[in-house]
C-alpha cells in the first residue's frame, strides 16, 4: 500500500501542475477523490493504456466532472497519454477541457459535466454489460451537492431494479459545494441511509485510507443483486493545506507559481 500512497501524492502534485498551468480551476473537489483515483487505475480496474478501447475493460464515470484535471492527471501518470499534456489545460486547442470530455481525452469513458447526468450514464453502461455478459464491472463517482439532482435519485431506483451487481458508486462526501455546506443549501440527511433505502448495499468508511478503499470494493463484489454505494468520507483539498482551510473558495481557486511551489513541498 505504500506504493499506491505515494502514487496518490504523485497524482496530487500532477493536479497541482496542470491547474496552475491555466492559473484557477476545480482544485478541491480534484484532491479530494485523488486516493480513490488511484486503487481504482492502479489496483482495481480491468484496463489497459495500451489498448484503451478493449471491449471488456472496466469502465469509470466520474459525474462530477468538474473534477477533470485530477482524472487526467491519473491517467496521464497511468500511462494513457504524456504527463507533458497536462499543461495544456484548459488551452486554445487543447484535448483537455477542464471537464471530462470522451471524445478528446484518451481514457475518459463518458463525457460529463452536468452534474446528475454521469451517474445515469454509468447505470445504462452498466446494463449494457449485464446484457453483453462481458463481466465487467462500471464504477461512478459522484459529488454530494450533485446529490441534490432530482435525476441521481431516478438512476438509484432504476440501478437497483435492474440488480445491477456490477456497479460500484463512490460518493465524495466533503461537505461543501460552490455556494456553501451541502447542510446549508440542501441537507440531504444520512445519506449511508438513503442510499439503502434506495436498494443499494451501501457502505461508508474514510475516503482517504487506501487499503480500506481496496478492502471495501473487495467486500462489496461478493453482495450479488445489489449495486453498490461506497460513501467516502473526504476532505476538500486533501493533501495541501492552505487549500483545505478555505472552503469557501477551493472549488475553484487560483494556483499561482508560489502556491505550487508551497504545496509541491508539503507533498514532498
Amino acid at each position: 500500500m505504500n506504493n499506491l500512497n505515494q502514487i496518490a501524492k504523485e497524482i496530487r502534485k500532477l493536479t497541482l501542475k496542470c491547474i496552475n498551468s491555466f492559473g484557477s480551476g476545480h482544485i478541491g473537489g480534484s484532491l479530494s477523490i485523488a486516493d480513490v483515483l488511484t486503487v481504482l487505475y492502479f489496483d482495481v480496474m480491468n484496463i489497459d493504456p495500451k489498448d484503451p478501447k478493449k471491449e471488456n475493460r472496466d469502465r469509470l464515470v466520474v459525474s462530477k466532472g468538474h473534477a477533470g484535471p485530477v482524472v487526467y492527471a491519473t491517467l496521464a501518470h497511468r500511462g494513457y497519454f504524456p504527463e507533458e499534456e497536462l499543461v495544456t489545460l484548459n488551452q486554445i486547442g487543447t484535448n483537455l477541457p477542464s471537464h471530462c470530455d470522451m471524445n478528446k481525452v484518451i481514457g475518459v469513458d463518458m463525457t460529463t459535466g452536468s452534474l446528475g447526468q454521469g451517474i445515469s450514464c454509468a447505470v445504462g453502461i452498466a446494463l449494457g454489460s449485464k446484457i453483453k455478459k462481458d463481466n465487467a464491472y462500471i464504477y461512478s463517482i459522484i459529488g454530494d451537492g450533485e446529490s441534490q439532482e432530482g435525476q441521481v435519485w431516478e438512476a438509484m431506483m432504476f440501478a437497483a431494479n435492474k440488480k445491477l451487481d456490477n456497479l460500484i458508486a463512490f460518493l465524495d462526501y466533503n461537505h461543501l459545494q460552490i455556494d456553501g455546506t451541502v447542510e446549508e443549501v440542501n441537507d440531504c440527511g444520512s445519506m449511508e441511509q438513503r442510499f439503502e433505502s434506495f436498494g443499494w448495499d451501501t457502505y461508508s468508511i474514510d475516503g482517504h485510507d487506501i487499503e480500506l478503499i481496496k478492502t471495501t470494493i473487495e467486500k462489496a463484489k461478493l453482495v450479488k443483486d445489489k449495486p453498490h454505494m461506497i460513501v467516502l468520507n473526504t476532505l476538500k483539498g486533501k493533501g495541501v493545506s492552505f487549500i483545505e482551510n478555505v472552503p469557501d473558495k477551493n472549488h475553484s481557486m487560483p494556483i499561482t507559481n508560489e502556491d505550487l511551489e508551497k504545496a509541491l513541498e508539503e507533498l514532498k
